[in-house]
């Protein structure tokens, strides 16, 4: 899409003063930014930031829905140069050294000193927009003695589990790469006592949880924060977030800007506008996530129950990126025994 719409009607009359034009016509730009379709929906934070960020640029913010976070790298890879894409919003920590290695990506150029992730930020290409950690949520009225650590999760056989599938979702692969990090090289003894007692694996984290709803599994693999959600919008305070004694695994949702964008400038808006108080009010009770930055109003108490945990596991970016594949494959072969 071009950066500008033009319309110019012309019309001309020879008369003895000279000749008439009628006005020009200007459409607003439009910038196109890929997401998950949670994050884009009604009941997600995207039409609040729509809706601020329009004021804000006078222009038109269109954000292209998609199934995962692992979907979005895979609609850009897919396209290439030719994408209509200005904004990839919604990767995260686990996917960040593969996106990089598209060469896909523009330098970003944003200050994330503010920051709040620990350790700080300082990639070049992604500013994150939100963080939490992974773990096991359970309906406390009917699981009397929940895990207290990722083992138990595994080897209680009496445990029925849902999580996702690490080849289409962001909390999916965060379980592989949780388990990796726990189990090392006995992950694929792990996987195969865990999948005696698992009740599905989905493609998605909404398709997991629903079935969690409707009380098909005792467990099901989300986020610290989800509690916080039933709490705020729901008074209800019976889901709860189950403790793992050997540490969580984080999530860092981010966002990138295309090289070849076809609005370079409302992109570089775009992710200067991510660490703003305008997009980053939105992320805990829109999104249901920890915000990235200090905000002046205190999050809902809620969220004081989104533990920090013993220990925060993170595996080097460039050993995910070398091992994931085999990672996959490694669980795949173990689950289908």
């Amino acid at each position: 899409m071009k950066p500008f719409l033009l319309t110019t009607l012309f019309s001309t009359a020879v008369v003895s003063i000279g000749v008439a034009f009628s006005p020009l016509t200007f459409a607003k730009e439009t910038l196109n930014v890929y997401t998950y379709d949670s994050f884009a929906s009604d009941w997600g934070p995207g039409p609040k930031i729509k809706a601020s960020f329009e004021q804000e640029c006078g222009c038109e913010l269109n954000f292209v829905a998609l199934d995962s976070s692992v979907g979005i790298l895979s609609r850009a890879q897919l396209e290439g140069k030719s994408s209509q894409a200005d904004v990839l919003l919604g990767l995260d920590l686990n996917l960040m050294e593969a996106a990089k290695k598209t060469g896909l990506l523009a330098e970003h150029s944003v200050d994330t000193s503010n920051v709040t992730i620990s350790g700080g930020w300082s990639d070049r290409f992604f500013v994150p927009f939100d963080q939490g950690h992974f773990a096991f949520i359970y309906n406390a009225e009917t699981l009397q003695t929940p895990p207290t650590s990722l083992k138990e999760v595994v080897d209680n056989q009496a445990l029925r589990v849902i999580y996702q599938d690490p080849r289409t979702s962001t909390p999916g692969l965060g379980l592989l790469l949780w388990m990796k990090s726990v189990y090392g090289n006995d992950a694929a003894n792990a996987w195969a006592r865990l999948a005696s007692h698992t009740v599905t694996v989905t493609k998605s984290w909404s398709d997991a949880y629903g079935l969690f709803l409707k009380g098909e599994a005792d467990v099901v693999l989300s986020y610290t924060t989800s509690p916080a959600y039933h709490i705020v919008a729901e008074d209800e305070t019976k889901y709860q977030a189950a403790m793992a004694s050997e540490g969580l695994y984080p999530q860092i949702e981010v966002a990138a800007m295309m090289k070849d964008a076809p609005h370079p400038a409302l992109a570089k808006q775009f992710m200067q506008f991510i660490l703003q108080p305008g997009f980053q009010s939105t992320v805990a009770t829109g999104n249901w996530m920890l915000p990235v930055i200090e905000l002046d109003e205190a999050l809902p108490a809620a969220f004081d129950d989104a533990f920090k945990p013993s220990k925060n596991l993170v595996l080097p970016a460039a050993e995910v990126a070398k091992h994931r594949g085999a990672w996959v494959d490694e669980w795949l072969n173990a689950t289908t025994r």
